[in-house]
């Protein structure tokens, strides 16, 4: 008798929530997700899902052992770059199929000002002493804007928790999107904006923070992705369920 196929769906992208809707019916294969924080996701996702970190390589190749998981599909951030190398590696050891969701970068267009960085540390060393900056990159890159001279930093945090303040002049503002472009438009009004720091994520959902920033002729250190050698082709939601369908 052929063991049934179990998913493992590594969420944290906004196509995690499309594949979940899209499988939750599937009679061909159980499916389980995980999802790290589960305050990213607008809602529960439509499958059986854990809530939290696995604890390192050892313990995530052994959740996939004791859960006969038969296929890994990775739909976390374009930045969880660790996550998705150790994902690929241990898939690749223990020969279970593997496959990463990758959406496209984001392009500048006319009427964009972008400064491209590497990282939130050399988003500071170019911001001008004058500026106030608005960054959605995350609490846990907060220290690296230690540097950082501008008048005043704003930082969007998504969840209550602890707060650090490695710039003196900084302000958090809560807020769960998603944020419209008009959303956007006001909020970067009412602080008097003229420097966004955000990361190339691609996708729809998060754009509008650069169609705002675009609308307003705001400068915008764009901090450009990890590198993804050996990332899959799949790019979309249809990508990513033609591809469960091969299972």
């Amino acid at each position: 008798m052929n063991t049934p196929h179990h998913l493992l769906l590594l969420a944290g992208a906004s196509e995690a929530r499309g594949i979940a809707d899209a499988l939750r019916s599937c009679d061909q294969m159980r499916v389980t997700a995980s999802l790290h924080f589960a305050e990213r996701t607008a809602g529960p996702l439509a499958v059986p899902t854990r809530i939290g970190g696995f604890g390192g390589g050892n313990r995530f190749a052994a959740f996939l052992a004791e859960n006969r998981i038969t296929a890994v599909l990775d739909a976390t951030h374009p930045f969880a770059a660790e996550i998705t190398q150790r994902s690929r590696r241990i898939c690749r050891d223990l020969n279970l199929p593997y496959a990463q969701v990758l959406r496209p970068e984001w392009q500048a267009v006319k009427g964009d000002i972008w400064h491209d960085v590497g990282d939130e540390t050399e988003a500071a060393q170019i911001i001008p002493p004058e500026a106030r900056v608005f960054t959605t990159t995350g609490r846990a890159t907060i220290e690296k804007f230690a540097g950082l001279r501008a008048q005043h930093l704003f930082v969007r945090q998504l969840r209550d928790g602890a707060q650090p303040r490695p710039v003196d002049r900084m302000t958090y503002v809560r807020g769960v999107g998603p944020f419209s472009v008009t959303d956007e438009i006001a909020l970067f009004q009412k602080l008097n904006i003229t420097w966004l720091v955000a990361r190339n994520a691609g996708g729809v959902i998060n754009y509008t923070k650069i169609e705002a920033a675009r609308a307003l002729g705001i400068d915008v250190a764009m901090i450009r992705r990890p590198s993804q050698s050996g990332a899959s082709e799949l790019q979309t939601v249809t990508d990513a369920l033609e591809w469960v369908a091969t299972l």
